[in-house]
């Protein structure tokens, strides 16, 4: 029981550092491009990934087979889902980007219906809908406006589609994750993450007047890269193999609660009626789910 505790704090802690990364996020590509932030900031992550992998003793050690689907599930995860997000939200709104990213649950709990053996039930069908509604309603009660149209419309069907890439990482993952530990897997996708991103960022990276940047914009890229990616990613693996998938996912709808709750600390932001439910509601889908 204690063990299974520990993975819902652990899960809730990614959720915290996701939640600020969208700010740290922001002011660091105020200062340099999507591109070159990714590539370095995945340097980063691989080398928290690989002092963790030495010290618990363990090595990159995998199967003959698994070299070609591991190397595919890497592109996926990593090229593919950031370059497909990055694309998506520079053509749509932010809030509805929020809105779109919070079917990432629902996606996950199909997928894993019909390609593994996690099986929906109807207390977890329950739970993400309703921590679903809960987020569609903490976005709806905001200030930044959601706008679905001809305007927002290839850029809101290409953040689904970046739901779906994550959704399909996240299930093919935990095929992997019975077999090798979640640090040596989180490591050898970190690392494809460099070769992948760096490579495509290498002349945006090449450009990067290195002396006009503040540190925050230093600041930013170590954080999402330690944190974000190294940290929530050797999380967020141990959390798919202990309580699955679908479990796993229902967390990151904490995300938009904690952005309210830092909002109100941070920013002596008040909440409306609207977000004050949705609140209520995520943390209701969750628990929903978590039986």
């Amino acid at each position: 029981m204690q063990r299974s505790y520990f993975v819902d704090l652990s899960l809730i802690l990614v959720a915290i550092i996701w939640a600020l990364n969208f700010t740290v996020i922001k002011v660091s590509l105020e200062q340099m491009d999507a591109f070159s932030f990714n590539g370095l900031r995945f340097i980063f992550a691989a080398v928290i990934l690989c002092v963790a992998l030495w010290q618990k003793g363990q090595k990159l050690r995998f199967k003959k087979e698994h070299w070609i689907p591991l190397f595919l599930l890497g592109l996926l995860g990593n090229l593919v889902y950031q370059m497909v997000f990055i694309i998506g939200i520079d053509l749509t709104l932010a809030a509805n980007a929020a809105v779109m990213l919070g079917t990432i649950p629902i996606w996950v709990a199909v997928l894993s219906h019909f390609f593994t053996d996690e099986k929906l039930t109807r207390i977890k069908t329950l739970g993400a809908l309703v921590a679903f509604s809960g987020v569609a309603l903490i976005i709806a009660g905001g200030k930044n406006p959601i706008s679905f149209g001809s305007t927002t419309f290839i850029g809101d069907v290409i953040v689904v589609i970046s739901a779906i890439v994550w959704a399909t990482y996240t299930i093919l993952s935990k095929k992997y994750l019975k077999v090798y530990t979640p640090t040596q897997y989180s490591t050898l996708m970190a690392i494809i993450g460099v070769l992948t991103l760096t490579s495509v960022g290498v002349p945006s990276i090449v450009d990067i007047d290195w002396e006009a940047l503040t540190w925050e914009a230093y600041v930013g890229v170590i954080y999402s890269g330690a944190f974000s990616v190294g940290l929530a990613y050797l999380i967020w693996n141990n959390g798919i193999i202990k309580i699955g998938a679908v479990r796993t996912a229902a967390y990151q709808n904490l995300v938009p609660v904690l952005g309210l709750i830092f909002g109100i600390i941070l920013l002596n932001e008040e909440l409306t009626l609207k977000q004050y439910i949705g609140a209520f509601l995520v943390i209701s889908g969750i628990i929903i789910s978590r039986r």
